[in-house]
């Protein structure tokens, strides 16, 4: 090989060098870049994960609930478009804020959830998402609270002169609530009901609350109605119409129809019931001990029950009726704590739980009397606690005493407290030849069958 090939082959081995010197660099690139994309990859995948846990929360917290029983109120506040021309825009919406705000005090107080202001009209619904009877009186009374502001708010300002003025539409019945928001929760509600008010704001005059039937059914028993003609609706016909002049004279303070008297908070105390008894027999469903084969929710509807039919009996006002059906319905609740002091244990349930249903410090504290008068041997002081003592101890006089009574039986037994079946009817027999019912109610309908009982109970025990 002479001097020249000898240099050419140098240069491409030297060439060759460099080039593979060069793949290998651009090699440990393409190695690092892959090794970033793989990196970039899989925090890509990890976002997207947590998108994916993002997008299903959404949907989780975007959801719809029925609801059969909801009382819808639109209020417009007429004449806004006329005073767009002839007040100062600023202070017009600054007027307007402040009357909204007061409609948010007024529905908050009525546990009235309110959905939206769009433009002069106000939207709200009672029943949501509390579930409750009292829904329809709630929201007429919010009604006749918005209009009274109003009227005191134009006097304030303006005298005799009137710019802004009301008109509501009522209307009860099914909706579906869509339910949006962790922290803060909102509600949208559609459906024929949501409509149906609209339509009914729509054709109401100005100062005036207008309601459906569905909901005049439901609230006649404490607001003064005016019958006032037909709403054609679409697929279902014409639907009445009322207009709400005022609360009951003899359910307002003045007879005037405006401020709710005594008469009033006790007749929407006995509807409100209802929602009452439904909270404690569920908790008493859950919480009472399986062994309470006796004291347990039939018991406690049977007094309920009890103690309102001898209260009527021996004459008792609503106020009494409501307090004898309260201590009736929260007079063995004290069972989900312990079996004995029992009765102290429901009057703590009571003092807790009633304040939120309305009742005054006076009513809890004879109500808890009440309670305490069942505490065995009983010693009533009064009517009502002679009402109660009597309707607890009603199955002595009934025809299914000795299958209630064995309920009592298996009770005692589940805790060693008595064992024997026969030694049981024995102390059966001294106590009720010990016991007479207290009213003359309960004694002219169970004391002649309690005379039978001892008899029927004798038979049945035998020499030890």
């Amino acid at each position: 090989m002479n001097l020249r090939s000898k240099d050419q082959l140098l240069r491409r081995v030297a060439r060759l060098a460099r080039q593979n010197t060069e793949l290998e660099e651009m090699l440990k690139k393409l190695d690092r870049e892959k090794n970033e994309l793989l990196d970039a990859n899989e925090r890509y995948k990890l976002l997207l994960e947590k998108h994916k846990v993002s997008s299903v929360r959404a949907e989780e917290e975007e959801r719809s609930l029925r609801f059969n029983m909801v009382t819808v109120l639109y209020a417009d506040i007429h004449g806004f478009l006329k005073l767009v021309e002839e007040m100062d825009s600023a202070q017009l919406m600054d007027e307007l804020d402040g009357i909204f705000y007061e409609f948010d005090q007024i529905v908050s107080r009525y546990h009235i959830e309110k959905i939206r202001t769009i433009g002069d009209t106000y939207m709200c619904t009672g029943g949501i998402p509390q579930k409750n009877i009292t829904n329809p009186v709630d929201v007429v009374m919010a009604a006749l609270e918005m209009r009274n502001l109003l009227d005191t708010y134009e006097r304030a300002r303006r005298g005799d002169v009137r710019i802004w003025e009301l008109k509501i539409g009522i209307h009860t019945g099914p909706v579906t609530a869509s339910i949006s928001g962790k922290k803060k929760i909102s509600y949208d509600v559609k459906g024929e009901t949501v409509n149906t008010a609209s339509r009914i704001e729509a054709v109401s005059e100005k100062g005036s609350i207008l309601i459906s039937v569905m909901t005049y059914e439901l609230v006649k028993e404490f607001f003064r109605c005016e019958y006032l003609g037909k709403l054609p609706v679409k697929y279902t016909g014409d639907l009445q119409m009322y207009q709400v002049l005022g609360l009951l004279p003899e359910l307002s303070v003045d007879g005037q129809g405006i401020m709710p008297n005594e008469a009033f908070r006790t007749r929407f105390a006995l509807m409100q019931f209802t929602d009452m008894q439904e909270f404690i027999l569920d908790k008493l469903e859950k919480e009472l001990p399986d062994y309470l084969h006796y004291h347990n929710v039939k018991h406690t509807v049977d007094v309920v029950t009890e103690v309102e039919l001898i209260g009527w009996a021996e004459g008792c006002s609503d106020e009494e009726i409501l307090l004898l059906k309260t201590a009736g319905l929260f007079h063995d609740a004290g069972h989900t704590i312990a079996y004995d002091d029992h009765e102290f244990h429901s009057t703590v349930m009571a003092r807790a739980i009633l304040p939120g249903y309305g009742y005054s410090e006076e009513q809890i504290d004879r109500i808890c009397g009440i309670i305490m008068s069942t505490k065995l041997p009983p010693k009533p002081g009064n009517l009502l606690e002679e009402i109660i003592c009597d309707s607890d101890l009603d199955y002595l006089g009934r025809s299914d005493f000795i299958p209630v009574s064995n309920t009592l039986f298996e009770e005692l037994k589940a805790q060693n407290k008595i064992t024997r079946l026969n030694d049981w009817n024995k102390l059966q027999v001294r106590f009720i030849s010990g016991h007479q019912y207290f009213t003359a109610t309960a004694r002219s309908l169970r004391e002649v069958n309690k005379q039978l009982q001892i008899e029927r109970i004798q038979s049945l025990i035998t020499e030890d």
